[in-house]
């Protein structure tokens, strides 16, 4: 189990230039080939893993597949996003399309949320950079669709996130990022688009 800092910078689409100019200037580097990114979001009956992170209670999780539609080998993962009182860390295992199949049909059993079934859709183009061994990543072209019935819902902004160890020096991750952070979630934002 390996936690991090998650720490999300909101930009809006007419500002990401200026954004990277900014970046450019510290070095930035490509860390890999930018790639699309599909996850399926699953949700119990009662949408707790959504009010639960609205709440901000913890323990709490995310639980989602993801796979990348663009790569020549067929790969899905099945993904726990939990965040607890000692910090965030992911669980990620990789499945074949059959297991994929027969989640989709009968749903995830978790133990804290019982049955989770598909309900949301999220996809988008990620970038991947370096910055003094600082990972961030540029995720655009967002866009949420109903699993259901494949009701399209788009993105007004993009997304810079910086990840990290979490025994990272914390000031030295403000100076050089020093944007305002927020929570985001875009899971919780795809809900509320098609759901609020």
């Amino acid at each position: 189990m390996s936690f991090r800092i998650e720490e999300k910078i909101l930009v809006e689409k007419n500002q990401t230039i200026d954004f990277k100019k900014l970046y450019h200037r510290m070095s930035l580097k490509r860390l890999y080939d930018s790639r699309i990114i599909k996850s399926l979001y699953f949700e119990n009956t009662n949408s707790e893993m959504y009010k639960d992170s609205v709440e901000g209670c913890l323990p709490r999780k995310k639980i989602r597949v993801r796979n990348y539609p663009n790569s020549k080998i067929k790969k899905f993962f099945l993904e726990k996003k939990i965040s607890s009182v000692e910090g965030r860390f992911k669980e990620k295992r990789e499945i074949d399309e059959l297991k994929f199949k027969k989640l989709i049909k009968y749903g995830y059993h978790d133990n804290d949320y019982g049955i989770c079934k598909p309900l949301i859709y999220v996809e988008y183009l990620r970038h991947y950079y370096l910055i003094n061994n600082t990972r961030l990543t540029h995720d655009e072209n967002i866009k949420y669709y109903r699993y259901k019935n494949k009701m399209i819902k788009n993105e007004e902004k993009e997304i810079f996130e910086i990840k990290t160890n979490y025994k990272a020096d914390l000031n030295e991750l403000y100076l050089m990022f020093p944007m305002n952070r927020t929570r985001f979630s875009k899971y919780c934002n795809a809900y509320e688009k098609f759901f609020n």
